[in-house]
């Protein structure tokens, strides 16, 4: 490869992050070299000549966002933290790649480092993240100015993020929105896991990217002068831009450069050995020489200034702009929510939760500048919309709702990146049983720890007509089992805005809420306290007298009700608990959910998969469920079909109390 002589600064520079990342993975026995010595030149211009961050400041909220999708080359990115300067990661933590405790773990994990700007690994997921952060810059510039939000979101991915599914998703809702300051690095370099890319696809990515939308560039992507205007040129698109950056998987590794064998194993001892020679790097492992390291932390302090002059503007735009951008929310936001809950039960409002939904977003969008809804192409059927919804569009991006096409990949994707971008609070909307498609970026949202909201209606049987392909019956158990996510299945008005409230509040977590599309009756008669927050509670019946406890959720909570009123009038008091949040549930003291739950023999219902009740029958109970998918027919018919009536439920009591 030739270098001209002008770059031979950023030339070493680059060798920095090989060497780094090599003698690192080489130390822990461990990890994918061949992208981060295959990148390395890209890196090396975009770091040191283009990307504005501030390592004294790391969450500066107008830096330009960095996102490695190819997370397995995650060495890359550990190096330039360090070599720029970052605080919060020394020698030490690079020394300490891929071990127990370490911040350097082997993909990138969000709040790890402050320079991580999301989690990455499961590949398609960062690209597709990202179109987020480009869309939230734009909505945010729309609506506070430029002199306050103006920068570009990077990505580097490989041909992996490019194979999987969800990136077709994003790039076309991207290139549909033209924005164009997302530029994506595709380190082109013909080699996946298995062998070379040929064996496995033909696509030709350039045609692809064009046809929905992009911009392209085609480079060599060891050649300086080459990525340098290529940054230059797609900063200036009116689209985004795919950079195609030719590049050697594992570049200065004399026998193993542009092979598999250096995708995702150390390269071994004698062949980092070969490579310093190679490439004329005679230090130890390591050990980065004072000039090299002082080039970098020079490129890592160049935009300190205009964090300063920026601070200065962004105080000046005064305190909504402020408070959205530190996540804060307006003071009294809920003041609409809590008169909707106090006129639904003077009126025993009837509606389906998923209406409930709506007169709830027509409470809380009004009030909250950072709430941007969507749909999956659903939002009549999902009520995402509200009267002041304005659809964001490429020719305005002031607004407040995104309508993503059917996409639901994408969409759970694009939340992640609204949401880790800052001064957005995303949610989106899809048919309950689609949430499948979304689950990988509701995993890693979980597992970052971050507030989406999903709207997920059409919650089970009831669905009706429609049939099994569309009723969801395992979702509510599969998603209370993965970790820090909320699913909540409100049963009338008061649980939804109780739901709603929790999850607008929750910083921490993402938050579900299942929701009916038959009509339910009011059963709250308080909303002084927000029940739901404890996640289950007893919602009528006396804990005096009780002989049995019923305990549903969503839309059984009323069939409940209804057993608990036909069973009074034979004489047994009954007790029913809503338990619209198993998780919350769980975190309640001990005392409190035994207060509950109390000692009678307990019977659970709720149109879906019993796996996971067991905890709560007790010694004597009994779960009525789903053991199987649903059918097509009027969900009343279903529901008498599969024996979720109230009718039953009171033969089940009598049966299991006669025991």
């Amino acid at each position: 490869m030739c270098f001209a002589k002008s770059y031979k600064k950023e030339r070493q520079m680059a060798n920095a992050i090989r060497f780094l990342s090599a003698d690192a993975i080489e130390k822990s026995q461990s990890g994918h070299p061949g992208m981060p010595l295959g990148m390395a030149d890209v890196a090396t211009i975009l770091f040191s000549k283009f990307i504005k961050l501030d390592p004294q400041n790391p969450r500066w909220f107008d830096r330009d966002r960095f996102i490695l999708s190819a997370g397995h080359g995650s060495m890359l990115l550990y190096s330039v933290l360090y070599l720029m300067g970052y605080s919060d990661i020394s020698i030490e933590d690079i020394k300490n790649f891929r071990q127990l405790g370490s911040k350097t773990a082997g993909h990138p994990e969000y709040k790890h480092l402050a320079g991580i700007d999301m989690t990455t690994g499961p590949l398609g997921q960062g690209i597709s993240s990202s179109v987020g952060m480009a869309l939230a810059e734009q909505i945010l510039a729309a609506k506070y100015g430029k002199e306050v939000c103006n920068h570009y979101t990077y990505v580097i991915c490989g041909d992996g993020c490019l194979m999987e599914g969800i990136s077709e998703e994003a790039i076309s809702l991207a290139g549909h929105l033209k924005l164009n300051k997302l530029i994506v690095f595709w380190d082109n370099n013909n080699i996946t896991i298995d062998g070379t890319v040929d064996k496995a696809n033909s696509t030709d990515q350039i045609k692809r990217f064009k046809a929905v939308g992009w911009n392209t560039i085609e480079i060599d992507g060891h050649n300086y002068a080459q990525i340098e205007k290529a940054i230059k040129k797609a900063q200036k698109s009116t689209k985004p831009t795919l950079i195609a950056c030719k590049t050697k998987i594992g570049y200065g590794a004399p026998t193993k450069c542009g092979t598999s064998k250096c995708h995702g194993s150390p390269l071994g001892e004698k062949e980092v050995a070969a490579m310093r020679e190679a490439l004329q790097w005679s230090y130890a492992p390591f050990e980065i020489p004072e000039t090299i390291l002082n080039n970098w932390r020079e490129a890592g302090a160049r935009n300190h200034q205009d964090y300063q002059d920026w601070e200065i503007r962004a105080k000046a735009k005064g305190k909504e702009f402020n408070d959205v951008i530190k996540g804060r929310l307006p003071e009294n936001w809920d003041k609409d929510l809590k008169e909707l809950k106090e006129k639904s039960i003077a009126e025993k409002t009837k509606v389906a939760t998923r209406k409930a939904s709506q007169m709830c977003l027509e409470c809380i969008v009004p009030n909250i500048p950072q709430i941007i809804g969507g749909s999956a192409d659903l939002a009549a059927s999902n009520l995402t919309l509200t009267a002041v919804s304005k659809t964001i569009t490429a020719d305005n991006y002031n607004g407040n709702n995104i309508m993503y096409g059917i996409r639901e990949h994408a969409m759970g994707a694009i939340m992640n990146g609204l949401s880790l971008h800052g001064g957005i609070i995303p949610f989106g909307g899809t048919f309950f049983v689609f949430s499948d498609y979304m689950r990988p970026s509701m995993r890693l949202a979980a597992l970052m720890g971050i507030r989406v909201i999903y709207v997920l209606t059409h919650d089970s049987i009831g669905v009706g007509e429609d049939g099994p392909t569309h009723q969801p019956i395992e979702h509510l158990a599969s998603y209370r089992c993965m970790s820090n996510i909320l699913t909540f299945r409100p049963c009338d008005v008061v649980e939804t805005a109780e739901a709603w409230q929790i999850a607008i509040e929750k910083e921490t977590s993402p938050s579900l809420l299942a929701l009916s599309r038959q009509n339910l009756p009011l059963l709250r008669t308080s909303a002084k306290e927000n029940l739901t927050a404890k996640g289950g509670y007893i919602i009528s019946g006396d804990v005096k007298t009780r002989q049995i406890t019923l305990i549903a959720t969503g839309s059984e909570v009323s069939l409940a009700e209804e057993a608990r009123q036909m069973l009074k009038e034979e004489g047994i008091e009954a007790v029913v608990v809503s338990m619209p949040c198993t998780e919350l549930f769980d975190a309640q003291p001990q005392e409190y959910k035994e207060e509950v739950l109390g000692k009678a023999p307990r019977i659970i219902v709720e149109a879906a998969s019993p796996f996971g009740w067991d905890k709560y029958i007790g010694s004597k109970g009994k779960i009525i469920g789903m053991n199987g998918f649903g059918a097509s027919g009027p969900a009343g018919e279903l529901y008498a079909h599969f024996g979720l009536t109230s009718k039953h439920l009171v033969q089940e009591t009598k049966q299991l109390l006669q025991k």
